[in-house]
């Protein structure tokens, strides 16, 4: 049987496009879901083999509730990444006009990244919020509301009209998209990877992040990602999501992580794979593997005296 993928839907949405630019989701169903939560569950809950989700934008930065599920749901694996550059069109009914739209839907992560081409082109527009911009466009079509903001390619689909394409305030803004598995083995170290942890801190006091920050500045790893997220646990109770350069299976990653496993109260591993990008990391004198396994054998040799 094919392996089944689960997405954010409807048809139509950036989500589904980025699931298929994964070659290991060709030939696989691709299965639509209402929310993020929702494709996630479908993964815990063994309703399909792995799930694909918006993490992070290079304009809106993080998606909170992605963040929030995978730092303290049960846990899943990131496997992989792809980029997609997002550019939105508006969708409208055939005959409408920029004059006739009154009202703009979209999912909440598009709006702030049109506020000001909606300003002037449909400034008497009411926004609405949508739980993806293909649900946004299937509300168009259903006449719930004037116009979506969506990849031009749902047009189509919906029977929708473009009436004005490639929306944007930041010109080549770019969505990183996630694949997910339950947890297994992490895909084989490229030379060009990123791993993503999550950092529970056991007692706040002065310089608890800094201690963290530190187990990674003295290994050589750059961090890529960093952001607090509530734990829910009352005020003033905070988690870490961090995204850095290197694979689990490198000797400065392995040691970075056995020291936050040391000072954290708990340390979420979720993954190491490869990074879309293929940015190779610069390692620093003293922190390749090799010179992990000299030290190694240095401190053998004191430990066994002469006789080593």
């Amino acid at each position: 049987m094919p392996e089944r993928y689960a997405y954010l839907g409807p048809q139509g949405t950036f989500t589904e496009a980025a699931l298929r630019a994964f070659p290991a989701s060709a030939g696989a169903d691709h299965l639509p879901y209402a929310t993020v939560p929702a494709v996630l569950d479908a993964l815990r809950r063994r309703e399909v083999d792995a799930a694909v989700v918006a993490l992070e934008n290079s304009v809106e930065g993080s998606v909170p509730t992605t963040l929030d599920e995978l730092a303290t749901g049960e846990p899943l694996q990131i496997v992989g990444e792809v980029h997609l550059p997002v550019s939105f069109a508006l969708l409208v009914r055939p005959g409408t006009s920029l004059a006739d739209v009154k009202s703009v839907a979209s999912h909440p992560i598009a709006q702030p990244q049109c506020r000001r081409w909606l300003a002037e082109h449909v400034p008497d527009a009411e926004w609405r919020a949508a739980t993806s911009n293909a649900e946004a466009a299937q509300h168009v079509a259903d006449g719930h509301y004037d116009a979506a903001l969506a990849g031009s390619f749902a047009a189509a689909r919906y029977g929708l009209e473009v009436l004005a394409e490639d929306i944007h305030d930041v010109a080549d803004a770019v969505t990183r998209f996630i694949a997910l598995r339950r947890p297994c083995e992490p895909p084989a170290a490229t030379g060009t990877d990123r791993t993503t942890v999550v950092a529970f801190i056991g007692a706040d006091h002065p310089g608890a992040l800094l201690e963290i920050l530190t187990e990674f500045s003295v290994r050589g790893i750059n961090l890529t990602l960093i952001q607090s997220r509530p734990t829910g646990t009352g005020l003033g109770s905070y988690l870490f999501w961090m995204d850095f350069e290197g694979h689990v299976a490198d000797a400065r990653v392995g040691e970075a992580l056995m020291a936050l496993r040391r000072i954290c109260r708990d340390v979420r591993f979720v993954g190491s794979y490869a990074r879309a990008d293929r940015v190779r990391p610069e390692i620093r004198r003293g922190t390749h593997d090799a010179d992990f396994d000299a030290a190694a054998a240095w401190l053998d040799s004191l430990r066994g005296g002469p006789a080593a």
